[in-house]
């Protein structure tokens, strides 16, 4: 690994930033490859980054609430089964867990589509991670909940349908915002599987230029005005939320 002094890179830095401010033509051509790059990537997160996050977590979160159920069910097999499947997603990198699905399996002779083999990985990953979420939701709704449910008639499935999972999803709300915030970021995983979502395109756009610091740059601005937005909508949802619980 060759490592680069700081003051060599402070003077990287210097050469980087006068090329820009020093030389007019050079200026123009970044401001050029930085609009014609626009397109392409948002083209890539309207088509695939934004409906592949979506699909994902709508996927992910059925998963964790079966899990989480079997989880917290009598039945030790179910027990079992949902605690492998969360400590064996869990225990593993999301980018081995990708390749897997995709490179892995054509050995088996199973040979899946691109974004098929992402929402599978994507959703695997939701589900384990958003399952231990849902789960301390309902564990954390008292006890005395399922005994009014059972009190006035109530069997097991119909308490947790009407009482406990209503009051558990207003719980799980905000930390499941936030998996989904970091599932926006996490699809860029998804270019190494061959989706062309935003920073697929943004590889393809870099290596015809080898402008990759501006074009990456320029990607990562694009994901943060994406993630910023849907903080705002999850504060807002909190508020909605806190303001109906007071």
């Amino acid at each position: 690994m060759v490592r680069i002094k700081k003051s060599q890179r402070n003077g990287l830095v210097k050469m980087y930033l006068n090329s820009i401010f020093t030389d007019p033509e050079r200026a123009q051509k970044l401001f050029e490859i930085a609009k014609n790059s626009l397109q392409p990537m948002l083209e890539g997160a309207i088509l695939n980054t934004i409906p592949l996050t979506i699909v994902s977590f709508i996927c992910g979160i059925i998963l964790a609430v079966l899990t989480a159920l079997a989880r917290i069910s009598h039945v030790k097999v179910l027990q079992s089964i949902a605690r492998v499947y969360v400590s064996a997603i869990r225990g593993t990198p999301l980018l081995v867990q990708l390749f897997i699905i995709f490179y892995g399996l054509p050995n088996l002779g199973v040979t899946l589509d691109p974004f098929i083999s992402a929402v599978i990985g994507f959703s695997l990953s939701v589900g384990a991670y958003a399952s231990e979420i849902i789960r301390a939701a309902i564990l954390s709704i008292p006890k005395g909940q399922w005994e009014a449910g059972y009190s006035i008639g109530m069997s097991y499935t119909q308490a947790l349908r009407r009482i406990i999972l209503p009051q558990a999803a207003k719980v799980s709300i905000p930390p499941l915002s936030n998996t989904f915030i970091s599932l926006v970021k996490d699809t860029s995983l998804a270019s190494l599987v061959l989706v062309t979502e935003m920073f697929r395109r943004a590889q393809e756009i870099a290596s015809t230029n080898y402008e990759f610091l501006l074009v990456y740059s320029e990607a990562a601005l694009l994901y943060w005005v994406i993630c910023f937005f849907l903080s705002v909508l999850q504060g807002f949802m909190e508020r909605r939320l806190d303001r109906y619980g007071a």
